[in-house]
């Protein structure tokens, strides 16, 4: 299948394996990329600028296929070491970056300047306007289903894909409630040139964190998702647990009066211990909505085969199917 996506960043299926924090290693990156689509390194994950050269030489070991490195800019006091890993980028050959958070118009020029396609994940119409002005050569739509960080506007895929086709002259992908070949047939539908997907590649084979954590998403539902910090406008969708309880109702008793330091315990450092350790209720941890529709754990590569398989099979008869009907 080719679309301006594929094209773009040189794969051959249009599904993007989002950067997710203690799980974008070089064996998720790879795995996905074997199978013809595009795995990610989460840059901030590995911690320093040498170890993500490392982490990305790791990578091209498992892989001859292109891979990329999603660089989230966060607001901070004591602000990671960018420009050291955008050199360890640069400097490791990577031709694919996924940027997320901030505004990432500083960092562009030195990637550009290196043949770096740089792709923004947005989280509404506006935001993916201002990333295409100021030079990203595609965006990551972000709707209302995703894990993580949502935005605020809280608007979902079905209006927000058509809005951004509307709108957009860069090629863009979906993000958020993308699990199959249902997913990637609705968003080529509804405009868009492929798929972000996050959650659903956390229960794969490869995916590198503890069994728990892939036995969490088999066993949840669609309803087992919640909404935290959205009284400091830092809205995180995240999985269900003790955590998150006891999260929410600091807010609850709190109100307008939460500061961050109030939450420390339920969101601080947990990743480690959720996603190596498995203690699943150690506190809050991003995951989409798209884990009510998990089934199974495949490998990665029978994941993305599926996914095409399907994605062909409701275009070409389902669809055609109707038209001739």
């Amino acid at each position: 299948m080719k679309t301006r996506i594929t094209e773009l960043l040189g794969i051959e299926h249009p599904i993007i394996q989002g950067g997710m924090h203690y799980v974008g290693f070089a064996e998720m990156a790879a795995a996905v990329s074997n199978a013809g689509a595009l795995g990610i390194i989460t840059g901030l994950t590995q911690g320093t600028p040498e170890k993500l050269a490392a982490e990305i030489r790791r990578c091209r070991d498992m892989t001859s296929k292109p891979f990329g490195v999603n660089l989230t800019f966060l607001p901070s006091v004591k602000p990671p070491d960018y420009p050291g890993y955008i050199k360890a980028i640069i400097d490791g050959g990577i031709k694919i970056v996924e940027t997320a958070g901030n505004n990432p118009q500083k960092w562009l020029p030195a990637l550009q300047e290196a043949g770096i396609k740089v792709v923004h994940k947005c989280t509404s119409v506006r935001h993916s306007l201002k990333a295409e002005s100021i030079g990203c050569d595609a965006v990551s739509v972000d709707g209302f289903e995703c894990g993580g960080h949502p935005g605020e506007d809280d608007v979902p895929n079905f209006i927000l894909l058509p809005r951004a086709a509307e709108e957009l002259k860069i090629p863009f992908v979906a993000s958020g409630g993308m699990a199959d070949g249902r997913s990637l047939a609705a968003a080529l539908a509804l405009g868009a040139d492929g798929i972000n997907m996050g959650t659903r590649f956390i229960a794969t084979k490869e995916a590198p964190v503890h069994d728990n954590v892939k036995q969490a998403l088999l066993a949840a539902t669609e309803l087992d998702t919640r909404l935290v910090m959205r009284p400091l406008r830092n809205t995180e969708r995240v999985l269900k647990n003790k955590a998150v309880d006891r999260l929410l109702e600091k807010e609850k008793t709190l109100g307008s009066q939460i500061k961050f330091e109030d939450i420390i315990p339920e969101v601080a450092g947990v990743y480690p211990r959720i996603m190596t350790e498995g203690d699943m209720e150690a506190g809050a941890w991003s995951c989409g909505m798209v884990a009510g529709l998990i089934r199974d754990i495949p490998t990665c590569k029978e994941l993305v085969d599926r996914t095409m398989r399907e994605a062909t099979d409701i275009i070409r008869a389902r669809l055609t199917g109707l038209l001739a009907a």
